[in-house]
């Protein structure tokens, strides 16, 4: 269940990257006060650390990927 919790934070943070590459708009900075406000920075950084925990499903073995959840 972690996982797939952290796959969809990171596909959240794919699209915000995707609007601020194609349109110059960020979501969560517009959604929450602004990219140095405090909530959004707390959001940015629980995106990055799914991110690099989604690094791990890299290398685990195919049958233990489903064995979580």
């Amino acid at each position: 269940m972690f996982d797939k919790i952290c796959l969809i934070l990171v596909i959240i943070g794919a699209l915000n990257w995707g609007l601020v590459g194609l349109f110059e708009f960020d979501l969560v900075a517009w959604a929450f006060g602004g990219a140095t406000a405090i909530v959004s920075r707390i959001i940015y950084t629980v995106i990055a650390l799914a991110g690099v925990w989604c690094i791990s499903l890299l290398f685990r073995d195919r049958g233990a990927v489903g064995t979580n959840d």
